[in-house]
């Protein structure tokens, strides 16, 4: 992976105040075994709150390579289905994907488009397109075809060595000429919006277009790594005055949203994203996004802007694929919390895990998927499938609706899709099982309404339950939530818009 974050962002780095701590005991009940008292819980629709684009992915950093060059043609479809297939998998709707800043590839570099400086920010550029974008292509191409992929967000983590005032890729160093950053070569701002531009246009080409733009990853961090420095005022330089108007210029700004900046931590994201608004470069923004490492939410941002978790994960324990044990940062039932506080507490509109896949060192849940390509082998962590509970059913236009009643030991969101269905999530920190009723407000008229049910525990991977729950005419929904699980239950789209 990534060189480690040192020892004070490890610790901050695994489930950042999420995950609610659940009871000591760890007995799993029966599915059959429940609580005596059924609880009502009422979902409104008429009461919206953001609308979601999604949950996925990163296969930066030639992680793509993984599935891409794995000889193994059964096990590399296996591997697509898992994290795109909204049957057998998880159905993820967004993968980000790394814009490289390097040279060559070496080790996990992800090379750039343009290697070589042309002689200055106005001169020519010589860009070079391998076709394999470290892997990342062909894995993109596969989601986009066959799986309906959605959203496809394409982020720098630097721009390329010789644009910046350090000359090197790595070591943070910012961008030659914004504010504050005057450079002996000259301004290469308008030379980096170009060399995005094109980066987008090089996937056009092979059949991928990319929705979402970033140009800057943790930019308070000066990383050993891929890395460039950038302040609020100086990110709102960039996009007001160089990015956005080259989208625009190239008729690319109604297919392509601009993405900043997915800091380290919360509360730079929140300096930058009023910095931008100070610039009156908000409007420009389609999605401000943020990591947890240094710090996570308290509260939804204040922003117009639809708002993203862009990299998560636990880089403190060691592998853990288990759903339920001790409450661990690693586990699925802790990772189904942590979606739920950002969704639900902190209106995030897009979750991204850090790696859907990565190779056994380090043995840390950087990754959804542990690969081996020595011995063509893979095993599937429980978060993945605590992922799965809410992206199969949440797709991108669904709405966040309210609800209301949950009794202890049980958190519930609920979100209409453009489709019309619905879909209730349950999830359950209690050692025993819980009967509910869900009460479906606001629709004008039911129609015929049937329910599904779709189950991560401990014994089970997002899988429907039948006879699990059932819907009556005024819209009521009886079913039951085992004990320490995620249940999503989900009336496909009979209702009326």
């Amino acid at each position: 992976m990534l060189p480690p974050k040192s020892g004070a962002l490890l610790a901050l780095a695994a489930a950042i105040a999420y995950a609610t701590a659940a009871p000591s005991s760890s007995n799993h009940d029966s599915p059959l075994a429940s609580r005596q008292s059924t609880s009502t819980i009422t979902v409104d629709l008429t009461k919206t709150y953001q609308t979601m684009d999604g949950f996925g992915f990163s296969l930066a950093f030639q992680r793509a390579n993984l599935i891409t060059n794995m000889s193994d043609k059964t096990k590399q479809r296996e591997i697509l289905d898992l994290l795109f297939n909204r049957t057998t998998g998880a159905g993820f709707s967004i993968i980000r994907n790394g814009i490289g800043s390097s040279p060559d590839s070496r080790g996990d570099h992800m090379n750039t488009i343009a290697p070589n400086n042309p002689g200055g920010p106005k001169a020519e550029p010589q860009y070079v397109w391998d076709g394999k974008d470290s892997g990342q292509l062909w894995v993109t191409q596969r989601g986009v075809a066959e799986y309906e992929l959605q959203n496809v967000y394409a982020d720098a983590w630097s721009a390329p060595g010789y644009m910046k005032a350090n000359s090197n890729e790595n070591n943070g160093g910012t961008l030659c000429g914004v504010p504050g950053a005057t450079c002996s070569s000259g301004d290469w701002r308008q030379a980096y919006a170009d060399y995005l531009i094109a980066y987008i246009r090089f996937y056009l080409r092979s059949g991928v277009a990319i929705s979402h733009l970033g140009f800057l990853n943790e930019p308070e961090f000066s990383a050993s790594y891929a890395s460039m420095r950038s302040t609020g005022a100086q990110a709102a330089d960039f996009i007001k005055n160089f990015l956005y108007p080259t989208l625009v210029a190239q008729n690319l700004a109604e297919q392509v949203g601009i993405v900043c900046c997915d800091s380290e931590g919360w509360g730079n994201q929140v300096q930058m994203t009023n910095a931008i608004k100070s610039a009156g470069a908000e409007g420009m923004l389609k999605t401000v996004s943020s990591h947890t490492y240094t710090g996570g939410p308290s509260g939804p941002m204040s922003t117009r802007a639809r708002v993203w978790l862009s990299e998560q994960c636990d880089l403190n324990g060691g592998w853990d694929p288990k759903w339920y044990g001790n409450g661990g940062a690693g586990e699925g039932l802790t990772w189904a919390n942590n979606v739920y506080s950002a969704v639900v507490n902190n209106n995030i509109s897009g979750y991204v895990y850090w790696e859907g896949v990565q190779w056994p060192s380090p043995n840390t849940n950087d990754k959804l998927i542990r690969v081996d390509n020595s011995t063509n082998t893979y095993v599937v962590s429980k978060r993945l499938w605590a992922l799965a509970n809410w992206s199969r059913y949440v797709r991108p236009g669904a709405v966040h609706v309210s609800t209301a009643g949950a009794p202890s030991g049980l958190r519930t969101a609920a979100f209409k899709n453009e489709d019309g269905s619905i879909a209730v999530i349950a999830i359950s920190s209690s050692g025993s099982a819980i009967n509910v009723n869900v009460k479906i407000t606001g629709a004008s008229e039911l129609g015929t309404a049937t329910v599904e049910a779709y189950v991560s525990d401990n014994n089970r991977n997002c899988e429907k339950v039948p006879g699990a729950a059932s819907i009556s005419a005024d819209g009521t929904i009886t079913g039951m939530v085992a004990s320490r699980s995620v249940t999503t239950f989900f009336v496909p789209g009979q209702w009326p818009s």
